[in-house]
């Protein structure tokens, strides 16, 4: 090589992005919350902004704010306390996975073990085919009020 072959070749002098993990792009945090609008409600009250998606496997929370995953499966692992929760990340072109409980992570898992079960429309989200509020049944819980939240959550009681 020689240097003319060099030319217009720029090296940063911070090579820290290289190496700093990058945030999440999507953040989905799986249920097994029978209906949407109930998983709405309980997010509302948690302060968690999410698109809540139904699936044959529980209402899925589709995170507003991807890089909160951590902070938000905490406080809906909390809401539903010994119901596991599983949060599934993806940053890079990679799918992370890992389960909580009450308020606290568990252990990690094998995304692919996770994903292998999936219903198609959690790989949908994940994969980003289909924004979550285009999915039928969908429901948000940005802008439901206290009040609203509860009477949701109270009806599903029943």
């Amino acid at each position: 090589m020689s240097g003319d072959d060099l030319d217009g070749l720029q090296v940063p002098d911070d090579l820290s992005a290289l190496t700093t993990p990058q945030p999440p792009t999507v953040a989905v945090v799986v249920t097994q919350v029978a209906v949407a609008d109930a998983l709405a409600a309980a997010c509302s009250l948690a302060a968690v902004d999410v698109d809540a998606v139904p699936s044959p496997v529980g209402a899925l929370a589709v995170l507003r704010d991807p890089a909160s995953g951590t902070v938000a499966a905490g406080a809906v692992s909390k809401l539903l306390r010994q119901v596991p929760v599983v949060l599934l990340e993806r940053r890079e072109g990679k799918v992370s996975a890992s389960q909580w409980i009450g308020g606290e992570h568990q252990k990690d898992l094998p995304a692919g073990l996770v994903l292998s079960g999936a219903p198609p429309v959690l790989e949908d989200l994940l994969l980003g085919d289909v924004p979550a509020a285009e999915i039928e049944g969908a429901v948000s819980s940005v802008g439901l009020s206290r009040w609203k939240a509860m009477r949701l959550l109270a009806a599903h009681r029943r």
